[in-house]
């Protein structure tokens, strides 16, 4: 209940902002100077939850200590300024991380011990997800798959699963509408729809795997050269914001839902997923705050709209199948994602995101948007079990080293 309501305000004052920036194009020169501030506030109460959903992940692996309740409405305050002054990022670790911190607060009242303290937080998680997308069962399992790969605690699937069915539930009874995405036909399955998806789930999987080495290596190179936080937001909201006005490139910006919804509609410009990855890379390496998942969608449909005539399917069709696919491979959830498709465009197009969705999980590689991920089981050698994906590098390293 205090996910879905979260969510419900976050997903009004997401509906404002955008409204607002889109009726004020002149916004988009305050965007340094806005970076500067969230970077601020930040740096000045926010230190011990600027990590997100890394964060989550790791109290979740390895318990420390409560969530701070400021957790949220930090992320929540900087989102919604990120998204007003036209930064290109998403919505989904917004309402993961108010959820799981407003979750984690019951710990002290109910004196939860660490186990259960783990229970409760993946509930947060599948809470906020399902209720700002609007797709409980994705919700449900992206509480337990999005903390290692190779393994999901399945003992913690049914409170997963209420969490995520009531807290979708309640964000509907406070008014939130989500968009709809329409396939108008599916192909029926035959060898080369099936060729041709898993060609293009190869495609979608190679995306994700250089979204998320892009970001998390300008984010390195950033903090390297510019140390003070807010001066990094100001700097790349500079940039960003001189960019898009030189290009007309507004269209790029915040979370892009009407493109999306274009995408499924009629052919699209062949570098609209190049621009948006650009902006969002950009975004995300500077600081400022939301998500990544959205801008995923947003990459992944128009990405799979420029694919459909060389694959010889429909542009709805294979937009659909980018929207999760990118995301399945980027957040290492191909289970998740591919209910979310089912969820959203119907059980036909199962068997299809099925299969794209895996091939980019596998062509992914063992990278990720959430860098605190444990790794499990490896997914194409073994790897030191319950190693993070940010130490595999290191790990790598210290092997080639010894030998």
């Amino acid at each position: 209940m205090l996910a879905g309501s979260a969510s419900a305000f976050f997903l009004f004052a997401l509906e404002w902002a955008t409204a607002t920036r889109l009726a004020n194009p002149l916004l988009l020169a305050g965007l340094p100077l806005a970076g500067f501030v969230v970077g601020w506030v930040y740096l000045r109460f926010g230190t011990s939850v600027e990590a997100g959903n890394n964060l989550l992940i790791d109290e979740i692996n390895e318990p420390q200590k409560i969530i701070p309740l400021r957790m949220a409405p930090l992320v929540l305050g900087g989102t919604v300024v990120s998204h007003l002054f036209g930064a290109s990022v998403g919505r989904e670790g917004t309402a993961v991380q108010m959820g799981a911190a407003l979750a984690d607060q019951l710990t002290r009242v109910f004196h939860l011990k660490n186990g259960d303290r783990r229970v409760l937080l993946m509930a947060g998680i599948a809470a906020g997800f399902a209720s700002v997308f609007g797709t409980p069962l994705a919700g449900a399992i992206f509480g337990l798959e999005v903390l290692a790969i190779g393994r999901m605690r399945v003992d913690a699937i049914w409170p997963c699963l209420i969490a995520a069915v009531i807290a979708d539930q309640v964000g509907l009874l406070w008014g939130v509408q989500h968009t709809h995405y329409a396939i108008a036909s599916i192909p029926a399955i035959s060898f080369w729809g099936l060729a041709a998806v898993l060609l293009a789930g190869a495609i979608f999987g190679l995306t994700a795997r250089c979204f998320a080495n892009t970001t998390h290596w300008l984010a390195a190179r950033l903090k390297k050269v510019i140390h003070y936080p807010p001066l990094r937001l100001f700097i790349g909201g500079v940039l960003i914001a001189a960019v898009a006005y030189a290009l007309s490139a507004e269209r790029y910006l915040g979370l892009g839902v009407p493109t999306i919804v274009q995408s499924f509609q009629h052919p699209m410009a062949h570098y609209d997923f190049a621009a948006k990855f650009a902006f969002t890379v950009a975004s995300l390496a500077s600081g400022f705050k939301g998500g990544e998942v959205t801008p995923l969608f947003y990459i992944g449909a128009t990405l799979g709209n420029v694919l459909a005539p060389w694959l010889n399917l429909p542009f709805a069709f294979l937009a659909g199948l980018g929207f999760v696919a990118v995301f399945a491979g980027a957040a290492n959830t191909p289970i998740t994602s591919t209910l979310m498709a089912i969820e959203m465009f119907g059980a036909e197009i199962g068997v299809y995101a099925a299969l794209a969705c895996v091939i980019s999980y596998l062509c992914s590689g063992h990278t990720g948007i959430y860098r605190s991920q444990r790794v499990v089981y490896g997914k194409h050698q073994a790897l030191l079990e319950g190693i993070k994906l940010s130490e595999i590098a290191a790990y790598y390293a210290s092997k080639k080293t010894k030998s």
